[in-house]
C-alpha cells in the first residue's frame, strides 16, 4: 500500500528540492524552461514569460500541491539559489503501487552530475517514503545523455517501445527503464 504525502522538501550535497514558488519564475525563464531545445528534448514547450509560466503555475503545478499524490519538484542549486530544473513523479499508479519519474536541467548545469543526484534522491523518496514496489524512467532513443543518467541510478533496461513519439517530421523509440524496491535496497 502506498503512502501519500505529497511534494515534500528533499536536500542532497548540493541540491534542494522542493515545491515550485512564484518567486522561481525568473530563474526557470533564465536557466531552463524558456530553453526552445531544453523544452523540446523534454517534451513540452518553451515559456518566454512570466505570464506563461504563472499560467503553467496556476493551472498545473502550484494548484495541484494540494493533492497528496502529486509529486513536482524544483531543483535549486544550493549555490547559486537558482531553479535550475524540475523533477516530477509524472505517473502515479496506486493500484499497482508505481511511479514514473521525469526530469528536465538547464544546459548550463548538464555535465556536473546534478540530474544523476537528484534522480537518485527521488528515487529513494520513493521507495523509502511512498512505498512504491517499482519506479520507472523512459527516454528517448536518441537522448543518450538521459540514458547515461538514467543507468547511473542503477535502473535496469527493459526495452524500447518502437516509434512511441511523433517528433517532427519522424517517429523516436522511448527506452524503458525500471528497478524494483528490492533491488534498490539491495545497492544502496
Amino acid at each position: 500500500m502506498l503512502t501519500h504525502l505529497g511534494t515534500k522538501t528533499i536536500e542532497t550535497e548540493r541540491l534542494i528540492l522542493r515545491r515550485f514558488e512564484y518567486s522561481d519564475i525568473d530563474s526557470m525563464i533564465r536557466n531552463w524552461i524558456a530553453d526552445e531545445q531544453t523544452q523540446w528534448d523534454y517534451g513540452e514547450p518553451s515559456y518566454e514569460t512570466p505570464e506563461a509560466v504563472r499560467e503553467l503555475f496556476e493551472k498545473k503545478y502550484v494548484v495541484s500541491y494540494s493533492r497528496d499524490d502529486y509529486y513536482r519538484w524544483a531543483v535549486i542549486e544550493k549555490k547559486s539559489k537558482e531553479c535550475i530544473g524540475q523533477i516530477a513523479y509524472f505517473s502515479v499508479d496506486t493500484e499497482n503501487q508505481h511511479g514514473e519519474i521525469e526530469y528536465v536541467i538547464g544546459p548550463s548545469f548538464h555535465g556536473k552530475g546534478y540530474a544523476t543526484e537528484m534522480t537518485k534522491a527521488v528515487i529513494a523518496f520513493g521507495f523509502d517514503k511512498i512505498n512504491f514496489n517499482r519506479i520507472e524512467i523512459d527516454c528517448r532513443t536518441e537522448n543518450e545523455a538521459s540514458r547515461r543518467v538514467i543507468e547511473k541510478c542503477g535502473l535496469i533496461y527493459e526495452g524500447v517501445f518502437r516509434d512511441f513519439f511523433w517528433r517532427k517530421d519522424h517517429f523516436e523509440g522511448r527506452r524503458v527503464y525500471s528497478v524494483l524496491k528490492n533491488e534498490w535496497k539491495k545497492e544502496n
